[in-house]
């Protein structure tokens, strides 16, 4: 986010308990305190549990705490209600710097069938899931769909920017900072963009403060660099096999494994056997040219 000149907290990525004394020496050497966040794809990780007791994925440390913590979270599975009973490994912890934050926002790019292109979603209140904020506010979520032929205009920005109604943030750096996502949205192919909370910081910038990124499968071979991240160790093992293979899967609960040919037909196998009393156990299609190798 930062190469495209997005405001985000400075941070840096470990993989052991061993790298993190250098990473404090490195990057920063004035803390005081600063963030440890277990990196695993699942959301509600501040809320989750380790499954060796450790509470919480996101803690706010003490520099003299942070090896401490950072132990008891590297190489341990931790459990969010997004990840599931089974939980996610967590190989690596992100450090970064603590912001002080004045206010806190919410903003999204996504794909919207409706106006066949990109939406920015903003609303002023943040730090909550989408979900909670349309329940709790539907009346302060800004939609602004973006003509994919002439791109953002200064006017698309500001409507966004009216509707996270910063108050210390000035305006036309913060109609900038828009632009600069949606920019970084379409040249990284992405599917979603979503910042909870963008927030506004006590010395008036407008800040990406945690994000999360949907890349689209279909450009990887345009985007090797942000594909060459991908951790196959959290995604389901069926799933990333399947994918190698070229197969359309999803792994679930089930009981009934199903082999389809096509996506529709899948569906409406999934269907009769739920109709009928029984789970399935994934999601197939092979698809109408799947070889004896895939099968």
């Amino acid at each position: 986010m930062s190469k495209y000149g997005v405001n985000v907290p400075k941070g840096i990525v470990v993989s052991s308990v061993a790298e993190v004394k250098q990473a404090i020496k490195d990057a920063f050497p004035q803390e005081k305190e600063v963030v440890v966040k277990s990196q695993v794809l699942a959301g509600g990780r501040g809320l989750g549990t380790f499954k060796n007791g450790f509470k919480g994925g996101v803690h706010i440390a003490k520099i003299d705490e942070v090896e401490d913590i950072a132990g008891k979270m590297l190489g341990q599975i931790l459990v969010t209600k997004q990840t599931g009973p089974g939980g996610k490994p967590v190989n690596k912890v992100y450090i970064c710097q603590k912001l002080s934050l004045a206010n806190e926002m919410y903003f999204a790019i996504t794909l919207d069938r409706v106006s066949a292109g990109p939406v920015i979603i903003s609303c002023r209140k943040g730090g909550t899931s989408i979900e909670d904020l349309a329940e709790k506010y539907p009346d302060m979520i800004i939609k602004v769909p973006i003509d994919i032929f002439k791109g953002i205009t200064d006017e698309d920005a500001a409507k966004v920017v009216e509707g996270l109604a910063p108050t210390l943030a000035d305006r036309d750096a913060s109609i900038d900072q828009v632009k600069k996502l949606y920019g970084l949205f379409c040249e990284t192919d992405c599917t979603l963009l979503e910042i909870n909370p963008i927030a506004e910081t006590v010395d008036g910038q407008l800040v990406a403060a945690d994000a999360k990124l949907n890349f689209d499968d279909n450009a990887a071979y345009r985007q090797k660099e942000i594909f060459a991240f991908r951790d196959k160790s959290q995604e389901d093992p069926r799933e990333v096999s399947a994918a190698e293979a070229d197969l359309n899967y999803i792994g679930l609960d089930g009981e009934i494994g199903c082999m389809v040919n096509g996506a529709g037909l899948a569906m409406a196998t999934m269907d009769i056997i739920k109709l009928h009393g029984g789970t399935p156990a994934n999601f197939l299609d092979v698809g109408g040219n799947a070889s004896e190798g895939q099968v």
